[in-house]
């Protein structure tokens, strides 16, 4: 299913060591990170392959296709992450693809990153066992999370997977890393708003400043749904914002997405697409009040 492991002569061998599908150098708010280090750049890589079966995925030519790749040893993705720091980028997120699928590729750059002084990020599904997530953990400081329903029965029939494995890996990581979450909000799927509901108060019991990506669904890969509706989304975010302090919406242009201070809630960054003003808030204090917004790392 993965498409990157292989049995040889009872041997487990990986495929896509040092495989690079895609490297960019993007805004951190793209992978969506809005609360870690905001404003500033991200190399990006990614390569192929991917251990669920999303019909709706929008990154499939490089998660169910046998993308072109070019080799990149984790030495080399270091050093190219070092040159980037001269365009403010903060470090390497690996991303585009499911990052777990090439686990130890990951690892090793990623303790590398942490030696240079540089950040590791993941974009992941938080579809992983608990040894090997602990065995990355102390190399990654930050993670955006697609929490992608809040029934298991959705993770097994449609995603081919398990929601509490998820829920663990999230419960995990927001202990010892900066977490935020995705949610694709899929017409007819995972739109219920009990269904909604139950999943903000479970975020919100872990800690409710953790952000939250609302996304509009629109049709890819194999599900043809139409786009999810403005009204849909808004009325998922008037019920996420009951238990989240943050809740943004992503693929809708046009939309405000700015960060308000938690206390007075005087606009602290100012968001246009992927540009970004962070006025309001300095040394992780209120410019208006003076508050502490610890919860915003990198500034």
């Amino acid at each position: 299913m993965c498409q990157v492991r292989s049995n040889r002569g009872g041997q487990l061998y990986t495929e896509n060591y040092g495989a690079i599908a895609a490297l960019a150098l993007d805004p951190v708010e793209k992978k969506p990170l809005y609360h870690f280090y905001p404003g500033r750049q991200i190399l990006s890589a990614g390569t192929w392959g991917c251990n669920f079966a999303c019909p709706f995925c929008q990154n499939y030519h490089l998660a169910h296709e046998r993308a072109a790749t070019r080799e990149i040893m984790p030495e080399q993705l270091v050093r190219l992450a070092v040159e980037a720091g001269q365009q403010d980028s903060i470090g390497i997120a690996f991303t585009y693809n499911e990052p777990t699928i090439w686990f130890e590729y990951v690892l090793e750059t990623a303790r590398l990153l942490q030696e240079e002084g540089l950040k590791a990020v993941l974009v992941t599904n938080g579809f992983i066992d608990p040894e090997p997530l602990n065995e990355i953990l102390p190399f990654i400081n930050a993670a955006n999370i697609d929490l992608k329903a809040f029934r298991e029965d959705f993770y097994r029939r449609t995603c081919k997977g398990r929601l509490q494995e998820v829920k663990d890996s999230i419960v995990a990581m927001a202990g010892k890393i900066h977490v935020e979450l995705t949610h694709l909000l899929i017409p007819g799927e995972n739109d219920d708003p009990a269904e909604t509901e139950a999943m903000a108060a479970w975020i919100a019991g872990i800690d409710p400043l953790i952000p939250l990506h609302l996304s509009r669904y629109h049709p890819a890969y194999k599900m043809e749904k139409p786009a999810t509706e403005f009204s849909a989304m808004a009325k998922a975010r008037d019920i996420l914002h009951q238990y989240l302090k943050f809740v943004y919406l992503g693929n809708l242009p046009g939309i405000s997405n700015d960060t308000p201070c938690i206390e007075c809630g005087q606009p602290l960054i100012h968001r246009s697409s992927y540009r970004t003003e962070t006025g309001g808030i300095k040394a992780g204090r209120c410019e208006y009040c003076g508050a502490h917004n610890d919860h915003i790392k990198g500034i």
